[in-house]
């Protein structure tokens, strides 16, 4: 199923670069550091989420490569 849709690739890719540079401030920072409506934040932590980040990263990345997908040119139809 191809969505073909420009809006969803582009939103797509916007989600997936963001949740790259989150996996980034899992990684760096402390729980302590990060903000309140972010999952995992501990006052007083200074516990580095590294799953949280790692987690952020792949899904990202499989958003960045469904974005590749669907920007690919299309694939004419067989012929029954």
């Amino acid at each position: 199923m191809r969505l073909n849709s420009r809006p969803v690739i582009i939103v797509a890719t916007i989600l997936g670069i963001a949740l790259i540079v989150l996996a980034f401030v899992y990684w760096i920072e402390p729980a302590k550091s990060l903000p309140s409506w972010l999952p995992g934040h501990e006052s007083g932590s200074g516990h580095h989420h590294v799953k949280h980040g790692i987690a952020s990263l792949l899904v990202g990345l499989a958003l960045l490569v469904f974005a590749w997908f669907q920007s690919g040119p299309k694939r004419a139809q067989p012929a029954d």
